[in-house]
This record gives structure tokens, C-alpha cells and sequence, in this order.
């Protein structure tokens, strides 16, 4: 290699370097959230990063690219079940409580919580991981899937009334357990 493609490579890698260094953590937990998987997680970040690597210089706006490699990481995913479908791995409560840091919840919270969330359709599911794990704006999430704000708000206030009503109906239940009884 001459000095220059040298010099070339070495910029475009501290460039590269600058512009994911920061987001690839989120990359990995958005990741994550979506397959539930290390190992899989693992290597749809690694395809992520290369797809980044190779189109980087299409970006053009460089306050875009959290968005941009989250796009990115959701369409690598969704390649990897184009290609082949595997088992889904049910996540553990270890790694649960890993992803929710400092937070007050309990394991069997937490275990909860991932069920009902994962039993939401994914139209529903993925705007509200995308706002409660990755904490985009609702701009953010429009963006990343490709559809308008008013279809990004409508979805994530449906996820959240089918969730609260898996609550409430779980309440009544448990209620109408305990007056049985008595």
C-alpha cells in the first residue's frame, strides 16, 4: 500500500471509529432486545458495524447516526431471519436484570414485564422498545421504521393499553381468586 491509501485507511477507520464509538453499546442492547440471544445479538452487531463501515461515507448527516445504525441493526436482523429462522432463546433473568442497571425492579418483575411486552404484536412491540430501551423520541422511532409520527404515537399508545390490560385483567383474576377463597 502507498503512503496515501495508508493515510486514506487510517482516516477513514478514526472517522469510523468517532462516529459508532459512541452508539455501539445501544447497538448492542437494541440487539439484544430484538432476539433475545448473545450470540446472535453479537453477530448482527458485527454485520451492523460492517454495513457501517462500508456505507459510511453515504452518510450525510452526522447528527444522524445513532438513528442511522439502529436502522441498520433492525435490517440486519431482519436479514438474518430472511435467511434462515432460529430458535428463539428465552432470555435470562440474570441478563434481565443485567439490561435494567440500578433499577428497583425484582428478577420475577422484570421476567414479567419482558413477557408481556414480547407478547404485544411486533408493530406494537418495537416503537415502545425502541422508546423505553433505547430512549428515542418519538421523531427518532418514525424515522427508524419508516412510518409517520401520528402511526408511531398511535402504536405506542396501543402497546401501552394492551399492556396495562393484561395488568388490570391479571388483577381481577388474582382478585376474584382471593374472594373465593375467603
Amino acid at each position: 500500500m502507498t503512503e496515501r491509501a495508508d493515510a486514506d485507511m487510517n482516516s477513514k477507520q478514526h472517522r469510523f471509529d468517532a462516529m459508532v464509538g459512541a452508539f455501539s453499546d445501544d447497538v448492542y442492547r437494541y440487539a439484544y432486545w430484538l432476539c433475545r440471544d448473545r450470540q446472535i445479538a453479537e453477530d448482527v452487531v458485527q454485520e451492523t458495524l460492517l454495513r457501517a463501515w462500508r456505507f459510511m461515507d453515504n452518510l450525510r448527516d452526522k447528527k444522524a447516526v445513532k438513528s442511522w445504525l439502529i436502522t441498520t441493526c433492525r435490517r440486519e436482523h431482519a436479514r438474518l431471519y430472511e435467511r434462515k429462522r432460529l430458535d428463539r432463546v428465552d432470555m435470562e433473568v440474570d441478563d434481565m436484570i443485567d439490561l435494567a442497571g440500578d433499577s428497583n425492579w425484582n428478577a420475577a418483575e422484570l421476567r414479567e414485564l419482558h413477557q408481556r411486552i414480547h407478547a404485544l404484536a411486533e408493530d406494537y412491540r418495537e416503537p415502545l422498545a425502541l422508546q423505553v430501551i433505547m430512549g428515542y423520541s418519538v421523531a427518532e422511532i418514525a424515522e427508524t421504521m419508516q412510518i409517520s409520527e401520528s402511526a408511531v404515537m398511535t402504536r405506542l399508545f396501543r402497546a401501552r393499553k394492551q399492556l396495562l390490560a393484561t395488568v388490570d385483567a391479571d388483577r381481577l383474576a388474582s382478585d376474584q381468586v382471593r374472594g373465593g377463597r375467603s
